[in-house]
């Protein structure tokens, strides 16, 4: 498909000032003056054009919101899929974490592509995060049950030393023609390669279960915390072990984007010569 230029009504704002930009806040508190300023917004068209319009994200994690935040969609809405993960976890891992993904991204989209309120949504985002363990057959690891479990979990991931991480992003966009099935659909799968420490001891794994920061996580860790205590060396990207590879989002939301402005790959509409005679 050939390269579009910048969308309809697109137009990117001027950068701010080499010196607004080095600029720094100043607080009214003593305990953290001077503060850097936040980044200022990608200035991408089809992020501006999405600046405008609703975006979803059909997840809870505060991971991914925060992960989401860096491009700058200042009408960001957390709607998460409340429906049940029931994939048999036999499929394959690549098969499962994306088969989770749509059905979120789907289940959201006809929840709110209707909405009358609000107005149906510019983009839906939603994604899944596995952890497959290295030394049992390729098992799909879910959240800690319990303590014990816990502990257990992360003593098999030091034993087998190295373990992946998959997380499918999938995006949907309306279509600008609106015709069948009315949304344009994008997905991929990142993985990345966990290898933890072999010298991580028993008594730390113990101490690390009881912190609790990884007790809301598959795998039972957080690379982003103390989890990375943990964790001798990843192959791939740091933040899909997060749980939201940010690359890779933004290059599934622009190819769906893309072909979502669709008006003018329909055929014209061809005129009835009866309508000009008599």
């Amino acid at each position: 498909m050939p390269e579009k230029g910048p969308l309809p009504g697109s137009a990117l704002p001027d950068p701010p000032t080499y010196e607004d930009a080095t600029a720094t806040t100043t607080t009214t508190t003593t305990t953290r003056p001077n503060q850097p300023r936040p980044p200022f917004p990608l200035a991408l068209p089809i992020l501006h054009q999405l600046r405008s319009k609703r975006v979803i994200l059909a997840s809870q994690s505060p991971r991914r919101k925060q992960i989401m935040s860096y491009l700058g969609l200042p009408n960001l809405e957390i709607i998460p899929c409340t429906e049940p993960e029931d994939f048999p976890k036999t499929m394959g891992p690549i098969d499962y974490v994306l088969a989770t993904a749509t059905k979120k991204a789907q289940i959201i989209y006809r929840q709110e592509v209707d909405n009358a309120e609000k107005g149906e949504p510019g983009l839906i985002l939603a994604a899944d995060t596995i952890v497959v363990d290295g030394a049992h057959g390729g098992a799909i690891l879910e959240k800690p049950r319990s303590e014990a479990h816990h502990v257990a979990m992360l003593k098999d991931l030091r034993d087998a030393g190295r373990h992946m991480v998959y997380t499918a992003i999938v995006a949907m966009v309306p279509l600008a023609s609106a015709r069948m099935p009315g949304y344009a659909i994008e997905s991929h799968v990142e993985e990345t390669s966990v290898q933890f420490d072999s010298g991580v001891t028993d008594e730390l794994i113990v101490a690390y279960v009881k912190t609790r920061e990884g007790a809301d996580k598959a795998g039972g860790y957080g690379l982003q915390g103390l989890g990375s205590i943990l964790v001798n060396k990843i192959e791939g990207s740091y933040d899909n072990v997060i749980g939201l590879p940010l690359k890779a989002t933004l290059q599934v939301i622009q190819k769906a984007v893309l072909k979502a402005d669709d008006d003018d790959l329909l055929p014209e509409e061809e005129v009835d010569d009866d309508e000009f005679e008599g």
